[in-house]
């Protein structure tokens, strides 16, 4: 008898985000770990998610540059790998202090650091097993036409300017704005006309 190899259900990043999940604005970002842009924009972001608490969700995509950082990939891996035991955030941010040291065994450490408990950790980290959640990603950002990171989506509308606090904080009043008005005109839509 053929021993049957046990299903394993893995959580996905799209599936892993921070804030409301009913808030009306969500904001993705595609990045990697060891790029220094998404370093400095992971704190700007931590101050959008303190302004408008309870307005948006954030979601942190994927997108490890491989060929200008070779060490990307996993750490992206070892993040979703986290987020199996609900530690992604910690390990997200672990990983953005720790940018410029993340060799595997490094990747082990941080794991520990960020509270996951997995004895297999290092083990499945090496075997690729959240090796395709990443590759999803990198799929997903260039069918959505991700071309440098950080890359921003409010709303599932691409942020064209620089996401600096000033300029993420205009697009997300903006589609506030916009989920706000859309009820309203769906009333007024559904509203017979009265005629004089």
């Amino acid at each position: 008898m053929a021993l049957k190899k046990e299903d394993i259900i893995i959580i996905e990043p799209k599936e892993m985000f921070v804030g409301k999940k009913d808030a009306p604005v969500t904001l993705i970002e595609f990045g990697e770990y060891e790029n220094e842009d998404c370093a400095k924009v992971n704190e700007v972001v931590k101050q959008i998610l303190e302004e408008y608490d309870g307005r948006i969700r954030f979601q942190f995509r994927h997108f490890p540059l491989t060929l200008i950082h070779q060490r990307s990939l996993k750490a992206s891996e070892s993040a979703v790998g986290a987020g199996q035991e609900d530690k992604f955030w910690e390990m997200h941010n672990i990983l953005f202090q720790n940018r410029r040291n993340l060799g595997t065994t490094s990747l082990k450490l941080y794991s520990k650091e960020a509270g996951v408990k997995s004895k297999k950790f290092l083990e499945d980290l090496v075997n690729g097993t959240w090796g395709w959640q990443v590759q999803d990603d990198i799929k997903e950002g260039h069918n959505r036409g991700v071309k440098e990171i950080p890359a921003f989506f409010i709303n599932d509308v691409m942020l064209t300017v620089k996401p600096t606090f000033a300029n993420l904080s205009a697009a997300i009043d903006l589609a506030l704005k916009k989920v706000k008005s859309k009820p309203a005109a769906k009333k007024a839509a559904a509203k017979p006309k009265q005629r004089a």
